[in-house]
């Protein structure tokens, strides 16, 4: 009996090395469709294949970090529809096989680390509230691993996994990484959606087909996200942060306006989408991994990669719809635009 045991043991860390702790870069890139719903706390192979997958075709899951997460599972939902499938937490066969055909290529593949990579400078700490960051510099990264893992839409806890004993603030280091484009081509986008129920943002081009989904983190009870309709006002990459005695947050004691210099861990990230009502946007975040997770102060609020992809493709005057109650993803519902307010985010 206890020879079967380690027989089958045995046997499993070669069916499932990921499983066996072996999460490397041919596991992830040679794994199989889940036949089962994995377990959303685990990090595996299949679903770190599956977010990667997903990223590429434009229905972001937020955060690479190898667990079927809630984001996870609201990306996968968006694609299955989009495409005419169902999906229920099991990834069916039309599903993997769909998501592998919209993308090519090994979904891990490696990355020397440049010199610009370990350069900096980077932050000792981050601080953690607004008014000990107004004397900073720049807002930039706390170590060349969390520039390494945004840059490639990453955990950083799942960079470390597929690259045991690697270091990371070493130029000339070679680690595997996910393949996922720097830069991203949408066709125009005619509509954007933002459901504030749901906690996602859909961008539609203009006969009504959705082009590109993100998980978003959208208002609070006391800093609601507006109602109706607004416009795009304008994009700035790496905005400095305006902090208005007005906003009265909680967690800042000052009574004067301040300024936040620019940076990817900057109060509202390192993109921002203007929109028309003073003081709203969308942006990115200096927590990715809590993004649809948690709060925000009125804005919506993206990974700084996703803000990006969204900004760069989206024009000056583009609607973008604040939807109170769940919607099917054909809804073209218009309000009023919401007067003007002052409300900013990190």
């Amino acid at each position: 009996m206890v020879r079967w045991m380690l027989g089958a043991a045995m046997l499993l860390g070669l069916v499932c090395p990921a499983l066996a702790g072996n999460l490397d870069a041919k596991a992830v890139n040679d794994a199989a469709r889940p036949e089962k719903p994995p377990a959303a706390d685990k990090v595996n192979a299949p679903v770190t294949k599956l977010q990667i997958l997903l990223d590429r075709a434009q229905f972001s899951p937020g955060q690479i970090d190898g667990k079927l997460g809630e984001n996870a599972q609201k990306a996968l939902k968006a694609f299955a529809e989009q495409n005419g499938l169902g999906f229920d937490k099991i990834v069916a066969p039309e599903l993997w096989d769909k998501l592998n055909a919209a993308s090519e290529g090994p979904v891990v593949v490696d990355y020397k680390i440049t010199d610009a990579d370990v350069k900096g400078p980077f932050l000792k700490r981050l601080p953690a509230k607004l008014e000990d960051m107004k004397s900073l510099e720049a807002v930039g990264y706390t170590s060349p691993l969390e520039g390494l893992a945004e840059k490639f839409h990453m955990s950083g806890e799942l960079l470390k996994a597929l690259n045991p004993g690697k270091s990371f603030d070493k130029a000339g280091e070679t680690i595997a990484v996910a393949s996922v484009p720097a830069r991203r081509e949408l066709p125009r986008i005619a509509r954007i959606e933002i459901d504030k129920a749901g906690a996602t943002l859909k961008a539609y081009e203009g006969s009504g087909r959705l082009v590109a989904f993100y998980p978003a983190s959208i208002g609070s009870p006391d800093r609601p996200t507006p109602t109706g309709t607004l416009k795009v006002t304008g994009t700035n990459e790496l905005p400095t942060y305006h902090y208005n005695p007005e906003y009265k947050f909680k967690s800042v004691k000052s009574n004067k306006p301040f300024e936040i210099k620019p940076g990817p861990n900057n109060p509202v990230g390192s993109y921002w989408i203007g929109l028309s009502a003073q003081g709203y946007g969308i942006h990115g975040t200096a927590e990715p991994d809590r993004v649809s997770k948690s709060a925000s102060h009125g804005c919506v609020r993206l990974t700084n990669w996703d803000a990006r992809a969204l900004g760069e493709n989206v024009k000056r005057g583009t609607p973008v719809v604040f939807l109170d109650a769940p919607t099917d993803s054909s809804s073209k519902q218009q309000g009023k635009t919401v007067g003007k307010r002052a409300a900013n985010t990190r």
